[in-house]
């Protein structure tokens, strides 16, 4: 299993939010490029970054930032935030970005993620965040009437081989991934899926990986020490993986 400790920017600053919730900014770094250099210390290997502001406002807000990182560290980054348009992919993976995630888009605009599959293949991630089981899109400020088994089936449809699952509600809580929610998409699809929400522990790291997901996102447990980075990433046993 791949462990990605997780790097969200807004503002141009390392913070957390709680459950998506962009009025509980927390701060929990001074520099992205000195969290990205203690995350590779650690012995991580890759990186999930998020444009919260992008997200938020539907196009590439702190893109200098993140394919200045990409120049600047031998860890392979997956982007999501504000990808919108072919341009913006073509981007981001021609400035060093391994992978970007499509989300609100996938819902919105379905075959826009079925063109950019078609040009980019695994190098297009699909990110489903969902509240109460529905999709959420813009940065997590609407709620769809997709549920995210739906989009998730119909990504695959589409040949999209990797989905990052967020369970809304658990994000930023530390109490725990989604473990129901995460069965269900790891066995209604033959994607490769990644978790993200909740994880506190290294018990968290021993559940996802018993059931067989493909990666886990870690990030304010890293932030608040409730998880040590380097104990994950052996707990996992990630090496000799690949992102693509």
């Amino acid at each position: 299993m791949i462990i990605l400790p997780a790097i969200d920017i807004k503002d141009g600053n390392c913070v957390r939010l709680l459950k998506g919730d962009f009025g509980t900014v927390e701060k929990v770094a001074e520099d992205p490029f000195q969290t990205a250099a203690g995350f590779l210390k650690a012995g991580a290997r890759y990186l999930h970054m998020v444009d919260l502001d992008g997200a938020k406002d539907a196009k590439m807000v702190n893109r200098d930032l993140f394919t200045s990182l990409a120049r600047e560290t031998s860890l392979k980054i997956e982007l999501g935030g504000g990808i919108r348009t072919l341009d913006a992919v073509e981007y981001y993976l021609a400035n060093g970005i391994e992978r970007v995630i499509l989300g609100s888009i996938a819902v919105k605009n379905p075959e826009f993620v079925e063109l950019a599959v078609k040009e980019y293949g695994d190098r297009i991630s699909v990110g489903i965040d969902a509240k109460d089981e529905m999709v959420a899109t813009e940065g997590w400020l609407d709620t769809s009437d997709v549920h995210f088994l739906t989009l998730a089936k119909e990504m695959e449809k589409m040949g999209v081989k990797n989905i990052i699952f967020t369970d809304i509600s658990k994000d930023g809580t530390l109490s725990g991934p989604n473990l129901e929610q995460l069965r269900a998409i790891h066995e209604a699809v033959s994607c490769d899926i990644t978790a993200s929400g909740g994880i506190r522990d290294i018990q968290d790291i021993r559940n996802l990986k018993k059931l067989g997901v493909w990666g886990t996102i870690c990030g304010k447990s890293i932030y608040k020490g409730t998880l040590n980075l380097e104990e994950a990433i052996l707990q996992a046993a990630d090496k000799g993986d690949s992102i693509c």
